[in-house]
């Protein structure tokens, strides 16, 4: 046997068996049977040879070079078995490894408040309104008791679509009072009804006032209804709104459309009246104002003003939320920020 087969079926096997990639191991065979290997140029001189001489060196080729593909094939199917592991291993999911928290949708914080303030009520068996945002002159204001002469008229006050004789008048409206008139001249007593809804006034941002904000609205009307009435009614929403130990304090106020009228503080929920930031010292948290409804807005819709008596109540839904969270702006409610929404989920 050539000399060159010898040496290369002695060293063909160790050299297989050290190439540890494909790569590698594509490198030995072209090295061991490729055109510049050892096996080639035997093959390349079998022509020169004696006749005699061809048949047997020529199987003494073909037997090294048989031996040498079954190692490679070997080698390669091992290597390929390895590479498949390792693919695998790099695309495998740790089921163990904590997913990434993707933030959930919920209610805002006004929706929330409106949500609860209208289902308090609602258990008291009051029905739930709404009324058009652009409002005439005479819902809102005429309609309510409030004279031509009124500062709240003025365009310094309220933003007017439409601005002219007051039958003519347009307006962003400035409370969701007008309700009380819409409601009353559509239905017949009794009448118990709260209107959330989103109003306007020409004021400037600070921190606690917006010119666009909510309010709900509250009416009952029917042939014997009291100040007793709307006190123990507000005390209950208060109970329930704030907590079972708010307590309440009536203040007189002045109101166009109820007589008499009255400011409405719960205690702070934040102190014990020694004074903190909720509060400002005095223990105290102005919420809303109320009133019975003045007999002007009775005859104003058609109701008799001999025959009926009511109660109405207003309160401002930003003012709600600040004051039972303790917020210091009315901004934080409509910056959008998620860190400050996801705490009242």
């Amino acid at each position: 046997m050539d000399p060159r087969l010898e040496t290369l079926r002695t060293q063909a096997p160790g050299l297989v068996d050290d190439a540890d990639s494909l790569e590698a191991l594509d490198a030995v065979e072209q090295q061991v049977v490729g055109r510049a290997s050892p096996i080639a140029e035997i093959r390349r001189g079998l022509g020169q040879l004696p006749a005699e001489e061809r048949p047997i060196v020529g199987r003494a080729v073909k037997e090294v070079a048989d031996e040498i593909a079954v190692l490679v094939d070997r080698r390669r199917s091992v290597l390929e078995d390895e590479a498949e592991t390792a693919l695998l291993a790099a695309d495998a999911v740790d089921l163990t490894v904590p997913m990434d928290e993707r933030a959930t949708g919920t209610h805002h914080l006004i929706t929330s408040t409106i949500d609860e303030i209208v289902d308090i009520f609602v258990g008291l068996g009051y029905r739930v309104a709404d009324g058009p945002e652009v409002e005439t002159g005479w819902y809102n204001f005429d309609a309510l008791n409030t004279p031509a002469d009124h500062p709240a008229r003025a365009e310094s006050d309220t933003l007017y679509v439409d601005f002219g004789e007051p039958e003519d008048e347009m307006l962003l409206r400035t409370q969701t009072s007008p309700m009380q008139a819409r409601y009353m001249q559509d239905h017949d007593p009794p009448v118990h009804v709260v209107v959330p809804g989103r109003v306007f006034r020409n004021e400037t941002l600070d921190a606690t006032h917006s010119p666009v904000f909510h309010q709900v609205e509250g009416l009952a009307v029917d042939t014997d209804i009291t100040f007793g009435d709307l006190k123990g009614t507000l005390e209950h929403f208060a109970r329930e709104f704030f907590g079972p130990s708010t307590g309440t304090r009536f203040r007189p106020h002045f109101f166009p459309f109820t007589e008499p009228s009255a400011e409405v503080d719960v205690t702070c929920f934040g102190c014990d009246g020694s004074g903190c930031k909720v509060c400002g010292g005095p223990g105290w948290v102005e919420v809303l104002g109320c009133g019975m409804v003045d007999p002007a807005v009775f005859d104003a819709v058609g109701y008799d003003s001999a025959g009926v008596t009511g109660f109405a109540f207003g309160m401002g839904v930003e003012r709600m939320a600040m004051a039972r969270h303790g917020l210091t702006h009315i901004r934080h409610l409509w910056e959008n920020d998620l860190r400050v929404l996801g705490q009242f989920r």
